[in-house]
């Protein structure tokens, strides 16, 4: 068996960076495509960004990849464009893991997502430091303490960060995705919780997800939270959900 699999990684850590242990974990029958996000393509992000252009990009990877039907997984930002983009090209998808999407369209929000999205979209209007340590705050579950800074000087990708945040919450805001087509689609997917994580958010994203797709399976990490993510700290058990998941999509063609 081969599997074709592209990942997307979230709004901050440039894909090579946030996927490096994953990789090492990856069994040698998959075929990897570690994809950077559209929005920092050219720096700062476009003033017209919106998710097409991440569709967009998504495709033209799995073009030059010559994969014509594959694997896609996507945490934070990355799951919010798998979404997007399996609705767009449902055609185009074996299955799809998303581990603690940051936006899963905007129908049928629960409560606590609604809550949570309000703060976050107040948090994109502040200054650019205070704007990250909010958008860090608000994901995490209630007394988790937030990872501390590293040490030095901030690398340079960091520069384009706060904008990133801004634009891609614009983005989630005027971006419909049409969930009749998920809906009706027969793949397997996969969702990554973490225990310690905003569960307001991030758990009633879960359920949604739940409503949505057929084939569905929630893992949850007890330890974990978004900003320590399973593909960071817990790559084997990561790896192994995920080779099932694939296994479990190539048995159903």
């Amino acid at each position: 068996m081969r599997a074709s699999v592209i990942f997307l990684p979230g709004i901050i850590l440039p894909a090579d960076l946030a996927f490096a242990v994953l990789r090492e974990e990856l069994p040698a029958w998959v075929d990897p495509v570690v994809k950077d996000l559209e929005i920092y393509a050219h720096g700062e992000p476009p003033a017209d960004y919106g998710l097409d252009l991440e569709i967009e990009g998504v495709l033209r990877a799995a073009d030059e990849a010559r994969f014509e039907r594959f694997h896609l997984m996507g945490y934070s930002g990355g799951g919010a464009v798998a979404f997007a983009f399996t609705a767009a090209h449902p055609e185009r998808i074996e299955s799809l893991a998303l581990l603690e999407p940051a936006w899963l369209g905007n129908d049928d929000m629960g409560p606590g997502e609604l809550r949570t999205r309000a703060e976050l979209d107040e948090a994109a209007k502040l200054p650019p430091d205070a704007r990250l340590a909010e958008f860090t705050r608000i994901q995490l579950a209630p007394g988790v303490e937030p990872p501390p800074r590293p040490d030095g000087p901030a690398p340079e990708w960091m520069r384009t960060r706060p904008a990133g945040i801004a634009a891609i919450m614009r983005a989630f805001a005027r971006t419909h995705v049409d969930v009749d087509v998920l809906r009706a689609i027969d793949v397997p997917v996969y969702y990554a919780l973490g225990g310690r994580s905003n569960a307001d958010f991030f758990g009633e994203m879960a359920e949604r997800c739940r409503s949505i797709f057929s084939d569905f399976t929630l893992e949850v990490f007890p330890e974990r939270h978004h900003f320590d993510p399973p593909h960071r700290i817990e790559p084997e058990r990561l790896v192994s959900a995920l080779e099932a998941l694939w296994e479990r999509a190539s048995r159903a063609r």
